[in-house]
C-alpha cells in the first residue's frame, strides 16, 4: 500500500494532511515519475493552511477512509502549497478560471502523468448536492474514462498546454500604453463601481485590494479638481468604512482578509500578512495627505499586531493566521471567527454594567447577537457579536474596555499560526514598516524593517540568489520574479528611510538578478517563474493585480525608481516595455492592473528628486528626512549625495552636490534633473 510522504516537508499546510489515510506526494519528479510507471493520472490538490474551505474538503473527504481508498487506487495524489509554489498556483489555476469560468482554494486538478491539464474546480462535496457533482462521483468518472479513452484525454491536455502557451506570448515590441487615457479609463470604471454608502467596489464579498486605492490616490493629484476630488474622496472613504467594519479587529490591530456582505461587518477571519503591509502604506499616505490621525492609528495598530504576532524572534514575519480556532481549550470543537467574536454577555461580565453598555452602544453589541441574517446565512454568528463601530469617536474610557477584553480574549485558544516566513510577504512589510516608520516617525518600526532585512539576506539567501520560503531552515525553491520584486520595492523604500546605502546597493544587485533570472528580451516584462523547471509546461507573466500585486507592475516601479535615482535610461527603457507588454490588459481590462496604473502614472511623470546632502545620522539629515516623509509624493524619490556613494558614482548629477556637503544638511529639490537652489532650513520650506 502507499504510503502518505508528507511527514518531511516543511510548509505548515503539507504538514496538516501528512496523518491523511490519501497517499499524498509533495510536487515533484518523483510523483509524475511514479504517475507514468503506473500509467495514472495525477490528482493535485492545492491549498495553504489557513484555508477555510481547504480545511473543509479535508474533513470532509481526504481523512474519509472509503474516499482516501478510492484516491489511492486510481490516482498519484499530489499536495502543493500555492504559497510555496505560486508558479504550479498560477499556471493550474489559469486553467481553471479559464474552463470554468472562477477559482479559488481549495484547487481541485487532474492532469496527465506529463502534468497536463484535463479537468479541474475548486471544493468538491463529499456527495452530491446542490447541483454540484461529489467528489467521489467526479473520482469515477475521470478514472472511467482515463481508462476508456486515454489517448483522447491526453490529447485535450496538449491542447490546453498549447493554448495557455499562445495566451502568454504576447506580442513582439508592442507600442507604449496612449498617454494618460488609461488612467482616466480606469478611475471612471472604478467611479462606477464605487459603492457611495458602504465605500469599497462592487458588492459582496468585498476585498481591501489597496492596489486599487494606491492608484485613486496618486490619481487624485493628476485628474482635474472634480475627478481627483472624487477619486481622494472613495479611497478615504473605503478606508475609514473598512476600519470601522468587523473586517477590522478592534481590540487586537490588524485586518481579517475580506468581508462577506458588502457592510465590511462579517469578515472571513483569517490573517494574512500581505493585507497587514499594504493597508498599513494605505493609511500611512491616507495620513500624509489628510493629516488625520484617525489613519495614524489605524497604521499603527495594524504595524503593532505584526510585531506583537507575526514576527519570528530573528525578525522574519510569518504568514498569516487561520480564520478557525478551538472553541475552548483541550476539546477539538471549532469554528470560524471562534477567538474574535463575543456575547453580549461576556462583555458585560468583564466589563461591568456601565462601561460595558458603553463598549456596546459604540461597537454594536446586541444581547441576541448582531450579525445580519443575509450576512450569515448558516447561522455560524447565531447570539454572537462581531464588533463593528456604531458611533465616531473614542474616549479613554473605550480604550480601557478594548484592553481589558483584549486581555480577556487572550486566555482563548489561538488561531492556528502558518509560522512560514517567505520572502516575497516580507518584503512586502519591510516596504510597509519602513514607509510608515518613516512617515508617522516610529523609529521601532524602521528598526523591525531593518532587522527582517538582515533575515531575509542572512536565511533566505543563497549563492547571491533568494529562497522562496524559511520554516526552521531554507526551503530548496528558489525565488520567483515576485520575490525579487516585493523585495526590492521593501528595500528601496528602506533606503528612502534610513539612507543607509547597504539598502539600495542590495536593491540594484537583485535587479540585476531578476533580470537575468526572468527577462524575456523577446517579448518584453519578466516570466513568472526561473527557466529550466521540466515540470512547469508553461512560465506564465503575471500582470493581475489582486490581493496582491503582480510582480511585473512592481517591478515596472522599482525599475522606474532605480531609474532615476542612478540616470540609467536602460531601466527606465525596460520599465516602459512592460508596460507596452501588458498595454491590451491596462486598456481593455484597467480595473484588473491597478498597480501597473501606478506604475504608468509614474512613467508619465517627470522624474523628481529630493536629494539631502549632509553628515550621514546627523540632526539636521534626520530634520530634512522627517519633513520630507510627512508629505505625500508619491513620484518623488529621496537621496543622499555623498562623495563615497554608490548613487553619486552612478549618477553624475549627485556628484556636484557631494561636492558642497557641509556640516549642515542641505536640500536639492530636482525635477527632469534640473535642480533649485539649495535650501537649508526644513521648518520654513513649503514643499
Amino acid at each position: 500500500m502507499s504510503q502518505n510522504l508528507l511527514a518531511g516537508e516543511k510548509s505548515p499546510y503539507l504538514l496538516q494532511h501528512k496523518d491523511n489515510p490519501v497517499a499524498w506526494r509533495p510536487w515533484g519528479a518523483a510523483a509524475f515519475e511514479e504517475a507514468r510507471r503506473l500509467g495514472k493520472p495525477v490528482f493535485l490538490s492545492i491549498g495553504y493552511s489557513t484555508c477555510h474551505w481547504c480545511h473543509v474538503m479535508a474533513h470532509e473527504s481526504f481523512e474519509n477512509d472509503e474516499i482516501a481508498a478510492q484516491m489511492n487506487e486510481h490516482f498519484i495524489n499530489i499536495k502543493v502549497d500555492r504559497e510555496e509554489r505560486p508558479d504550479v498556483d498560477r499556471l493550474y489555476m489559469a486553467f481553471v478560471q479559464a474552463t470554468t469560468g472562477s477559482g479559488g482554494w481549495p484547487m481541485s486538478v487532474w492532469l496527465t502523468p506529463d502534468g497536463k491539464p484535463f479537468f479541474g474546480g475548486t471544493y468538491f462535496p463529499p456527495e452530491s448536492r446542490y447541483g454540484r457533482a461529489g467528489f467521489p462521483d467526479i473520482l469515477r468518472q475521470i478514472s472511467r474514462l482515463w481508462h476508456d479513452d486515454r489517448p483522447r484525454i491526453e490529447a485535450e491536455g496538449t491542447r490546453v498546454v498549447d493554448a495557455l502557451q499562445e495566451m502568454n506570448a504576447g506580442e513582439n515590441d508592442p507600442a507604449f500604453p496612449a498617454g494618460e487615457l488609461p488612467l482616466a479609463q480606469g478611475y471612471e470604471r472604478f467611479a462606477s463601481a464605487f459603492d457611495q454608502e458602504e465605500g469599497g467596489f462592487g458588492g459582496a464579498p468585498k476585498f481591501p485590494r489597496p492596489s486599487t486605492l494606491n492608484f485613486l490616490l496618486r490619481y487624485a493629484g493628476r485628474a482635474d479638481l472634480t475627478n481627483g476630488q472624487h477619486a481622494l474622496q472613495m479611497a478615504l472613504f473605503t478606508l475609514r468604512k473598512m476600519a470601522g467594519g468587523g473586517m477590522r479587529d478592534h481590540l487586537g490591530g490588524g485586518f481579517h482578509r475580506y468581508s462577506v456582505d458588502r457592510y465590511w461587518h462579517v469578515p472571513h477571519f483569517e490573517k494574512m500578512l500581505y493585507d497587514q503591509a499594504q493597508l498599513i502604506v494605505s493609511y500611512t499616505e491616507a495620513w500624509q495627505i489628510t493629516q488625520d490621525e484617525g489613519f495614524a492609528r489605524i497604521a499603527r495598530e495594524t504595524a503593532d499586531y505584526v510585531l506583537r504576532e507575526m514576527t519570528h524572534p530573528g525578525g522574519g514575519f510569518y504568514s498569516a493566521e487561520d480564520a478557525d480556532s478551538l472553541l475552548v481549550h483541550g476539546r477539538p470543537e471549532h469554528a470560524e471567527g471562534a477567538f474574535y467574536v463575543w456575547t453580549y454577555a461576556e462583555i458585560i461580565q468583564c466589563l461591568g454594567t456601565e462601561a460595558g453598555e458603553e463598549f456596546c452602544r459604540h461597537y454594536g453589541v446586541a444581547p441576541g447577537g448582531n450579525s445580519p441574517l443575509e450576512s450569515d446565512p448558516q447561522g455560524e454568528f447565531q447570539g454572537k457579536n462581531i464588533l463593528i463601530q456604531r458611533e465616531p469617536g473614542d474616549s479613554d474610557s473605550l480604550a480601557a474596555s478594548r484592553a481589558a477584553l483584549f486581555h480577556l480574549r487572550a486566555a482563548r485558544p489561538r488561531p492556528h499560526l502558518d509560522d512560514k516566513i517567505l520572502t516575497a510577504w516580507n518584503g512586502l512589510m519591510i516596504s510597509a514598516l519602513a514607509t510608515a516608520g518613516a512617515a508617522l516617525q516610529e523609529p521601532a518600526y524602521i528598526a523591525a524593517a531593518t532587522k527582517a532585512a538582515a533575515f531575509v539576506e542572512s536565511h533566505l539567501t543563497r549563492d547571491g540568489g533568494l529562497r522562496r520560503s524559511w520554516r526552521e531552515g531554507a526551503s530548496d525553491i528558489p525565488g520567483f520574479a515576485e520575490d525579487y520584486a516585493f523585495l526590492i520595492q521593501g528595500l528601496i523604500d528602506l533606503y528612502e528611510a534610513t539612507l543607509e546605502e547597504v539598502w539600495i546597493e542590495q536593491a540594484m544587485r537583485l535587479q540585476a538578478m531578476q533580470d537575468d533570472l526572468f527577462w524575456d528580451e523577446k517579448g518584453g516584462s519578466y516570466f513568472s517563474s526561473p527557466a529550466g523547471d521540466p515540470l512547469i509546461a508553461v512560465r506564465l507573466k503575471d500582470d493581475y493585480d489582486g490581493a496582491e500585486p503582480s510582480a511585473n507592475s512592481i517591478s515596472a516601479l522599482n525599475l522606474l525608481r532605480l531609474a532615476r535615482m542612478t540616470h540609467d535610461g536602460c531601466q527606465e527603457e525596460k520599465a516602459r516595455r512592460i508596460l507596452a507588454a501588458h498595454r491590451v490588459q491596462i486598456a481593455q481590462a484597467p480595473t484588473a492592473v491597478p498597480q501597473m496604473l501606478v506604475a504608468l502614472d509614474l512613467a508619465l511623470s517627470a522624474p523628481a528628486q529630493a536629494v539631502i546632502t549632509g553628515r550621514k545620522g546627523s540632526a539636521s539629515v534626520d530634520a530634512w528626512l522627517m519633513r520630507l516623509h510627512r508629505d505625500f509624493n508619491p513620484r518623488r524619490s529621496i537621496l543622499r549625495a555623498s562623495a563615497d556613494s554608490i548613487l553619486t558614482k552612478e549618477n553624475p548629477a549627485l556628484a556636484g552636490m557631494a561636492a558642497k556637503e557641509t556640516s549642515d544638511a542641505a536640500l536639492y529639490v530636482c525635477e527632469n534633473f534640473t535642480c533649485q537652489a539649495p535650501v537649508t532650513d526644513p521648518d520654513t520650506w513649503d514643499g
